[in-house]
């Protein structure tokens, strides 16, 4: 068994068909389809179940691919150790990076960093805090930067940021010469909330039910500024990160204290017991 045929295997299983699959891997179908069968034949098994439209995994195709990813993952894996040796010359990070956060806290820091190490690319992918986190545990990312609480067992965690959320409303709101708002108070309003993927999206909505209620949602953004906007536009409150607020331009919406403070606090986190190549540990001690 070759790894070209497993690398060759697992682009089918992505892409579910020989034609699209050889197009990705820059070879001819017929090639493609030979070295899956002779896989198949060496295996004495078939792995996958040819129609004109797709080619679906049999039982043992998914058993193949499973291990398949893990063969080819310690294979990478091996090669990042080796690089390594070159003490970054070359290199590679990928990170996990809700999109609420990145532009708070990261340009300035991709920047100094850049300058310092610039043969080592930093590939970022945006996803919610909840699909970040689960992206590290499935290692598609050797770094992430999450929501706290993580499971501490399964990362390892390095704080970066201590928050807490806060009230946005409209200037005209009948709640807008308080002080300080209490969250049961907020039982009947219309809110401008979070995509289900987002972890600020599972910490509130704990928070609401806590405080005896359900949110009531009229619109939902992964885009801060757009959420502040619809407040502005009186239609609706919000209730973001600190460190968000500050940011917010508009004029006709109020940064308002809650009660019962919620933390917002930021981690970047690996997964335990897993190679962290050098030039990610050195970004980690870079940002921290």
């Amino acid at each position: 068994m070759e790894l070209r045929q497993l690398t060759y295997f697992l682009e089918v299983a992505k892409h579910k068909s020989i034609t699209k699959a050889s197009e990705a891997l820059h070879i001819s179908q017929p090639a493609l389809s030979k070295m899956i069968k002779s896989l198949e034949e060496e295996l004495d098994m078939t792995l996958i179940i040819r129609t004109n439209k797709t080619s679906e995994l049999t039982d043992g195709g998914f058993i193949v691919m499973e291990y398949a990813q893990k063969v080819l993952s310690q294979i990478d894996e091996m090669s990042i150790t080796l690089n390594d040796l070159t003490s970054l010359k070359r290199g590679s990070i990928s990170i996990g990076l809700p999109p609420i956060i990145g532009s708070l806290y990261f340009p300035s820091v991709m920047a100094e960093f850049h300058k310092k190490y610039p043969n080592i690319s930093i590939n970022i992918t945006e996803y919610g805090a909840a699909k970040v986190v689960k992206g590290v545990e499935e290692s598609e990312f050797e770094l992430g930067v999450a929501v706290l609480p993580v499971d501490e067992n399964e990362f390892n965690i390095y704080p970066i940021v201590e928050d807490e959320m806060k009230l946005i409303i409209h200037l005209n709101h009948s709640l807008a010469n308080r002080d300080v708002i209490y969250l049961h108070e907020l039982k009947n309003e219309e809110f401008i909330f979070y995509h289900e993927d987002f972890a600020l999206h599972d910490i509130m909505w704990k928070k609401f039910i806590a405080e005896g209620f359900e949110p009531k949602i009229l619109f939902k953004s992964s885009q801060w500024d757009f959420m502040s906007e619809m407040v502005g536009a009186n239609l609706g409150v919000t209730i973001l990160p600190e460190s968000i607020c500050n940011r917010v331009e508009n004029k006709q919406v109020k940064i308002m204290n809650l009660e019962p403070v919620t933390p917002w606090n930021l981690a970047v986190i690996t997964k335990k017991n897993k190679y962290i190549s050098y030039a990610a540990r050195t970004f980690i001690e870079f940002f921290l």
